[in-house]
Parts: structure tokens; sequence; C-alpha cells
């Protein structure tokens, strides 16, 4: 099961279940996005966001484009079709395929396509660091997939490691999950122009019960480790103290993700040790957390700033200069109203 699943009323989750309806079977589907936000479920203006996993894109959008072809520019349906549909996601882009602006069911929605593969790796690895950053938020699933479920705890647990050691030593529940929410958006060029200012507070506290129930397991189990302690509570919301020392340091490091550890090595440097049992262990050479947390925040930034980039670029590509420049309006339009 995947965690980070909230409950969904059944009429409203068989309503958005409906649209899979009418494209070709997926392996995974989630829903997230602005629409989850309690003040937002019932405006039919408002967007719902899908990801969909499925097995082979080319094949996938082929079917597709002989359901639906307006879901697609009209352009790269004509002349490219699905080769060229998958290899402007998957050499430009970050591995997926948007289609926005799709009217169904009185909802306007946008799917994103994905080869599961390519999902697994993000969400375990983090070199993209994109898919990865969408599911450590609350999204509600129309198709789980045991696999992207469980690899998924690895990511939910990434986020909490990489959160405490950018966080202060004492800290309340909120500011954890804003500042598991504000990750990967890190060095994300929209949010220097076209995303809302209030984002990251709006989807905290917008689903502060769901971020609890989400991540509640990984705070009890760092608890057990004394990675963490839970000082008091303020309302409902609780004050925790985390230990700082190089040990607690190093315990949350090699509970990040390959990429970004690889990263770490090169830019601090690593040790060889052996293991009990006689194998080579490389470890990260960690003289300050401090340090380590800079190094950590530089690599996220990067990372993220490109994938938005490589994305934005192939979105444009992808979906055609019109509905380009409409979807970047509406953005910057809520972006505009968050400043004034």
């Amino acid at each position: 099961m995947l965690l980070g699943k909230p409950s969904m009323e059944d009429d409203k989750k068989a309503e958005l279940a409906g649209f899979l309806k009418v494209i070709p079977p997926v392996e995974f589907c989630c829903v997230y996005g602005s629409s989850l936000h309690p003040n937002n479920q019932n405006k039919t203006s408002t967007m719902v966001d899908f990801i969909l996993g499925v097995p082979n894109p080319i094949q996938w959008h082929s079917q597709n484009l002989k359901l639906n072809r307006d879901h697609y520019a009209s352009w790269i349906a004509r002349i490219g079709g699905e080769k060229l549909i998958t290899r402007i996601a998957e050499d430009i882009g970050v591995g997926v395929h948007f289609n926005p602006f799709i009217d169904w069911n009185d909802k306007v929605l946008k799917y994103g396509v994905v080869q599961t593969h390519n999902l697994m790796k993000d969400v375990l690895s983090w070199n993209r660091f994109y898919l990865s950053g969408r599911l450590q938020k609350p999204v509600h699933m129309l198709v789980d997939n045991l696999a992207i479920g469980n690899a998924n705890s690895s990511n939910l647990r990434a986020a909490v490691s990489t959160a405490l050691l950018l966080l202060p030593p004492q800290f309340s529940e909120e500011e954890l999950f804003f500042k598991i929410c504000s990750l990967s958006y890190m060095g994300d060029l929209r949010m220097l122009f076209a995303e809302d200012r209030h984002k990251v507070n709006n989807i905290v506290q917008g689903q502060f019960n769901l971020f609890h129930s989400m991540y509640g397991p990984f705070l009890e189990e760092y608890e057990r480790k004394n990675l963490i302690r839970f000082s008091s509570s303020s309302g409902q919301k609780a004050i925790m103290v985390q230990d700082t020392d190089l040990l607690a340091t190093g315990a949350l490091v090699s509970s990040l993700p390959s990429a970004i550890k690889s990263y770490l090595a090169i830019k601090l440097g690593e040790k060889k040790m052996f293991s009990e049992f006689g194998h080579v262990v490389r470890e990260i050479t960690i003289e300050s957390r401090e340090e380590a947390a800079r190094c950590i925040q530089r690599i996220l930034r990067r990372t993220v700033m490109v994938s938005s980039a490589r994305q934005a670029v192939s979105g444009f590509l992808a979906s055609g200069g019109l509905i380009a420049a409409r979807y970047l309006a509406k953005k910057m339009s809520k972006a505009w109203k968050s400043w004034t």
C-alpha cells in the first residue's frame, strides 16, 4: 500500500476513476495538486492533476492517440506521433509527458504519463527529484501499485531525513512538514514568477492532518532510534527536539537516496571501512553537520533547477505554443494574486 494515501469519498473517487475508462490501461494512477486542498475540491475551475504510470509509453501513446487524439497538440499528433511524444519527454524533459486542459465530465484535467520503471527510479534515487517530490505530498490513489508503494516508503523516509538535516535542533511538527514540502521547490524556476508564493504554506496548512498520517510512522521510528524526541505540544502540533551530533547526522545521511549520496561523496569525500563480515563499505566523510546540510541544499537546488528547466522546455514543445502560453498565464495569474 502506498504511504501518503489519504481517504477519499467513494463517490468522488469513483467519479475521478471514471476518467481511466476513456484512456488505455495504466499500472499506476494518483491524483495530486491543488485540487486536493479542501477549499478547492468543489471548484470546477481547479485543474485536477493525474500521474499515470505505464509499462511502455510509446505503445500507450499510440493507443491513446487513437482514442483521444484531441488531448494532444495537433502538430505533434500529426507529424511525430507516439515516438516523438516519448522522445521529447525522455530526451528533453524528465520522462513525463503532460496533456493539460482536458475537458472531461465538467472538469478540467491534466495528466502526466511516465514509464513505471522511470517513476520507480526517481522515487528511489532522486536522480531527477521531480515525481518523487510530488509523491512526498498527499495524493489520492486511484490505481495502486505495490512496488511503487514500497519504494515510496523509502522516499518518505528520505524526505524526513533531509528535512531534519536542514532544520535547527528544535522545531514544530508544522515546520517539519513545511520543510519536507519545500524540498521539491528548491531551485524551481517557476517559483520565481509562475507560482503562488504562499504555495507551500497553503499545502501544509490545508492538509496538515494528511501530512501527519503520512509521516507519523517515520517520526515514531526516528523517536525509537533516539534521533528525535517530542518535548511538548502547542495545541495539536507537536514540538520536537533532535540530536545534532555527527553520529546522528551520519545516520540521517545514510538513509538519503543514492543520487544524493553520490554527490555528497564527491563534495565531502568518503572513506573505506570494513564491515563485521569483512566487506568493504564506503562511508561519506562528515566533519560538520552544517557543511553537510549546505551541501545537500545545493545539490537539491541544482537538481530541481535542471529538472524544472528541462520539463518547461519539454512541455512547451510537446503541448504547443498556445497551450503552453495558456498554462503559463494561468500560473502567473495565481502568482500575481499571491503578491498583491
